[in-house]
């Protein structure tokens, strides 16, 4: 009875950690590359499972396997798959082709990198992200750029009036889901210098999109909410029977 106590609040607690992970994708669904995070269920605690005879004096015990306590919440994961492109017409917003890519920012806690290619100017005329981040050139430094038509070539050259004024640091990953860290938000944390070959593919007056699907999203949040509530009812049961149980022994006594 007490085992499966352990079992309906640990999938209360997992559950409960899952809602929070769908709430935070549903809240980032509008956010121009923002990339989703998954989750996975594991294995709360186990047991060996045994079965004696009866029989003391042979010792007899048949072992059955393990016998599972319940269920936690397991390792989050990015998922890096592309957004679709939503054309802007905005000179200043920039979106990545290549899983892979991404722009270079310097934020107050250090270098970070982002798919959100959210860009303007700044009261010192840096190019600088929707939160106030400066954008890094390819050497490491902030972008200036003077008022006038910015235009960039697929490369991330930023050219002012026509003249090339700056290059869009961009770092390239092989395997982002291996070589970036999550901090927060849209932000990801990894190596000064890029793990891949590819060329960086810019597209001016384009953003990607989230890639957290509405529809799918909505679902996954009503099981969870289902399971808990199945997982809530399991233990008000146990907790009904403890009681009762305990009554009886009582007047055994």
């Amino acid at each position: 009875m007490i085992k499966g106590l352990y079992s309906a609040v640990s999938a209360m607690v997992m559950n409960a950690a899952r809602q929070q992970v769908l709430s935070h994708n549903i809240a980032n669904m509008e956010t121009p590359g923002f990339k989703q995070i998954l989750t996975t269920a594991e294995d709360f605690m186990q047991n060996q499972a045994a079965y004696s005879s009866g029989q003391t004096s042979t010792g007899s015990v048949d072992y059955l396997g393990q016998l599972g306590l319940g269920s936690q919440i397991g390792s989050e994961f990015i998922d890096f798959t592309e957004g679709a492109f939503q054309n802007t017409g905005n000179t200043l917003d920039f979106a990545l082709q290549g899983k892979g890519m991404f722009f270079h920012v310097k934020t107050p806690d250090g270098d970070r990198y982002t798919r959100d290619g959210r860009f303007l100017r700044d009261a010192d005329n840096s190019l600088v992200t929707v939160d106030g981040f400066k954008v890094l050139d390819s050497t490491g430094q902030p972008i200036k750029l003077a008022d006038g038509a910015v235009s960039v070539a697929s490369d991330g050259t930023l050219s002012l009036n026509g003249k090339t004024a700056a290059k869009l640091g961009i770092g390239v990953f092989d395997k982002p889901e291996t070589d970036l860290q999550h901090t927060e938000g849209n932000l990801f944390t990894g190596p000064t210098a890029s793990t891949g070959k590819d060329v960086p593919r810019v597209v001016q007056g384009f953003l990607e999109a989230s890639n957290a699907n509405p529809s799918q999203l909505m679902t996954q949040l009503v099981e969870v909410a289902r399971s808990y509530e199945a997982a809530q009812k399991m233990v008000q049961n146990h907790d009904e029977l403890l009681g009762k149980t305990i009554a009886s022994l009582g007047r055994l006594g």
